[in-house]
């Protein structure tokens, strides 16, 4: 099982604009998604977000989001507490939201610490980042109200404008290693998808090949990616992209600090 660190039991929420940054848990794992899949990983997952998916995997983060804020030395010294990992994942939420995440990555970055950004690639930070795990967000993951978790349909127009930045989009993948890693729910998502890739691929300076778009099923449960998984394969094979599964679904199902 993975091992989460003290600060995992963060309870209260922190609004306050202190040093630092907020954190929902801290844990170290594998890496469930992405070309690291499988690598032993300490995942610091920062509470907040700019955009409100309906199928968030983090809804304390986003929807409701929870947990204290630590300062970058705490962080720090937390990470180091695993020895076996080389690599950590920031993720939240939207980890780039808070302009500390750039002192915790060159924090990190001077331990000699790979790391991963999970982002939505709406926001462009200047940081050390090994790999910026992008993954913009299609018209499916815009919370309607039939599909809003609360029910009341607020952020379904604020969502749906904000949840692709093309100039964000740009510099990331300009100046990082990067993969796009899009959520699939079904075959009408491809072409939204083939535009974003087209689109992009007329605005950066570098090669954005076909095994850098990965396909990832929607599911947050075992249960769920049952039904997915296969589909989304063969969609990944038509196009010529890679299909990424979601270890730590299929290993501990819906566990938090997986």
């Amino acid at each position: 099982m993975p091992v989460a660190s003290d600060v995992s039991g963060l309870g209260s929420n922190d609004d306050g604009d202190g040093d630092g940054l907020p954190i929902n848990e801290l844990f170290y794992s594998l890496q469930g998604e992405g070309k690291l899949s499988g690598v032993p990983s300490v995942f610091v997952r920062t509470s907040g977000c700019n955009l409100r998916c309906w199928f968030c995997d983090s809804y304390h983060t986003s929807w409701e989001p929870t947990g204290a804020r630590l300062s970058i030395e705490d962080i720090v010294d937390e990470v180091r507490e695993y020895e076996h990992a080389g690599h950590v994942v920031l993720t939240g939420g939207e980890p780039m939201i808070h302009e500390q995440a750039v002192p915790l990555l060159d924090e990190l970055a001077a331990y000699g610490y790979h790391t991963t950004v999970e982002t939505n690639g709406t926001i462009y930070r200047d940081a050390a980042i090994d790999l910026a795990s992008i993954s913009p967000k299609l018209s499916n993951s815009t919370p309607t109200p039939d599909r809003d978790p609360k029910g009341d349909g607020e952020w379904e127009r604020r969502h749906e404008d904000q949840r692709i930045d093309l100039e964000a989009l740009t510099n990331l993948v300009d100046e990082y290693e990067s993969q796009l890693k899009f959520v699939v729910t079904g075959a009408d998502d491809l072409s939204e998808i083939d535009t974003l890739v087209d689109m992009l691929r007329e605005q950066v300076a570098v090669t954005v090949p076909d095994g850098d778009v990965l396909l990832m099923p929607e599911g947050m449960t075992r249960a769920t990616l049952d039904k997915n998984r296969n589909h989304v394969a063969e969609l990944a094979m038509e196009r010529g992209y890679r299909y990424t599964p979601r270890l730590h679904v299929d290993l501990w199902n819906d566990e938090p600090g997986t």
